[in-house]
This record gives C-alpha cells, structure tokens and sequence, in this order.
C-alpha cells in the first residue's frame, strides 16, 4: 500500500487474520485479545499525553464541560450522560457491542489514572505542542489497533464505524467531522477549548486511518 495516499481513502475498518470474526466473541484468539488489550493501553496513553501537554482537552471533554455548563452537573455525570446518549444512536445504526466495548472504559480509564502522573510535564509551548500531536497520533494508532480486533469499539467508535458504513465516507473525513461537530457544539456551550482540542479534532481522523492502513495491510486468507 502506498500510505500517504491510501490512509486517506480508507473506509470500513479492514479484517486480518488476527481479526475476530465478530465482535460479540466471549472466547477470541489470544493475539487478538492482545491486540485489543495494546490498542486499547496506547489510546489511554496518547489521551494521557494530550492532558498534561495543557494545550487542552479532547472535544469530546470539551462537550462534557459545555452540558456540565449548562446542567449544572458535575464533569463526570456529564461525560456519562453523553455516553448514554452515543450508545442510544447506536440502535439505529444497527451497531453491536462487544467485550472491547466494555474493556474500553476499563482499560482507557485505568491507563489514564496509572499514565498522567509518569508524564513529562514542559514549560516550553513547542515541546507542549509537540506533545500534544504525539497524543493525538499514539491515539490514533492505538484505535486502529484495537478496532482492527473487532472486538467491539467503544462509545465514540462505534458511532464513528457505524456513520461510515452508512455514508460510505473515508473514515478519515468521517471521524474527523464528528470531531469537530462535537467541539462546535461543545464550545457553543462554553467548554474551554485550547490548541490542543483543534489538534485532535483535526488529527485523530488521519491518524487513526493511518493505523488502519498499517495494521490492516495484512489480509486474513479468508477475505482473499
């Protein structure tokens, strides 16, 4: 594959043979436990790296903030209540969950809490920006490692997925107009964006195609 022109065109996320075969699997290959376990670790730890680089939040927390605003309710409740609300568009984009789904939350939330404290912390901006687009592409890489095991995306994943297969847009564009819808409405709502926040709004579409054009090079025998 060329890269730099393929990773752009790519749409539905591609099957290898470590692949499952479906995301609702209680007993997956181990590699693709594996895989699903790695990818899931690198996108908590670029997210980790977005966060202390304090060049700002992602436009997903930034919608978390601007409802809080809004509500009067705390971060955290906020932030779940929009979780409940992408799972609930799941239903007409006929997505399915997964133990991925599940893990998602487990495994982002856990290396987030482990990871942010050993994170370097600069006074300098072009080594914070710098920090931040390494966030951005340790997130993006992790996320087409973890959603190429199909072993069920995580909230804002299967929202992304699911769009894609109805539009037949390149994930890319796909993921990238979700992005920035959801920091529109959020800084409509005074969430507090920062570069950071543009950043990955921008970035995380390209580099999770990107992964997906890497990892998803290698097609498993039965898809030939």
């Amino acid at each position: 594959m060329n890269l730099m022109f393929d990773f752009v065109k790519i749409g539905e996320v591609p099957k290898t043979s470590w692949s499952s075969e479906k995301a609702l699997n209680f007993k997956p290959k181990l590699i693709t436990l594996a895989a699903l376990i790695i990818g899931l670790f690198l996108f908590g730890l670029g997210e980790a790296l977005l966060v202390t680089s304090q060049m700002g939040v992602s436009p997903w927390t930034a919608l978390a903030q601007g409802l809080s605003n809004v509500t009067g309710s705390g971060l955290g409740l906020a932030t779940f209540i929009i979780s409940v609300f992408v799972l609930l568009l799941w239903i007409p984009l006929k997505q399915r969950p997964g133990i991925g789904t599940i893990l998602n939350a487990i495994i982002i939330s856990l290396t987030l809490h482990y990871a942010i404290p050993f994170m370097p912390i600069f006074e300098q901006n072009i080594l914070r920006i710098s920090q931040a687009i390494l966030g951005v592409f340790v997130t993006g890489l992790g996320g087409g490692i973890y959603l190429i095991a199909n072993l069920g995306p995580g909230a804002r994943d299967g929202l992304m997925t699911g769009m894609q297969r109805i539009t037949n847009f390149p994930i890319a564009w796909v993921r990238g107009s979700i992005e920035i819808m959801v920091l529109t409405v959020g800084w409509l709502l005074g969430g507090v964006i920062g570069l950071g926040t543009i950043i990955f709004a921008l970035g995380i579409g390209p580099c999770l195609a990107i992964s997906l054009t890497i990892f998803g090079s290698s097609k498993s025998k039965s898809n030939h």
